[in-house]
């Protein structure tokens, strides 16, 4: 029963990281990337259709999406919805491929985001840390219904927090690499 607290804390934890990861790939750096697409569906025969399954997307140069539809009945599809997305970015037809180019940020612009950055971390500590309490609320229960002794309790105590501290690190190092890309020019 322990192990089974620890294991499902240890895969929140890790499911923590990977939607902080996924939350900052939203985030432009001034420069292109594939996951910025990510949320932005077509409306494809009647049905929401993520981008990345109706074309190939490519980066030819450092602040430029080649969208590339396998359907060319698609594009204007492709396009309409980019353009009612959320990214703020007008995409370029020219018939066969859809060109979106990510504007260069102003100083300004990379601090408010680098801000930003720090905030999605701070809450998937807090996410961590809860994790953290609810797990050693469990192993408590089960302390209290002897199902373990004090000292296990101590020690599975000791080891979540490990699990805890390694979680909030790999939290901060994947906020550093961020902020790197953000405040570099």
């Amino acid at each position: 029963m322990a192990d089974a607290i620890m294991q499902t804390a240890k895969e929140k934890m890790q499911k923590a990281e990977q939607s902080l990861q996924r939350e900052l790939g939203q985030i432009r750096a001034g420069r292109a990337n594939a996951s910025l697409l990510d949320r932005v569906m077509v409306d494809y025969y009647g049905a929401p259709t993520p981008v990345n399954q109706l074309a190939s997307i490519n980066i030819p140069e450092a602040r430029v999406l080649m969208i590339t539809p396998f359907d060319k009945n698609s594009i204007q599809d492709i396009e309409k919805a980019i353009m009612t997305s959320d990214i703020g970015i007008s995409p370029t037809n020219d018939g066969n491929v859809i060109r979106l180019v990510i504007p260069q940020l102003t100083e300004e612009r990379r601090k408010e985001l680098a801000k930003e950055v720090k905030k999605e971390a701070e809450n998937s500590k807090i996410a961590v840390r809860n994790i953290r309490r609810d797990a050693i609320d469990d192993y408590k229960k089960q302390q209290k219904n002897s199902e373990i002794t004090e000292d296990e309790l101590r020690s599975l105590e000791k080891e979540i927090q490990t699990l805890t501290d390694n979680s909030v690190k790999e939290i901060e190092k994947i906020q550093a690499e961020k902020e790197k890309e953000l405040l570099d020019v």
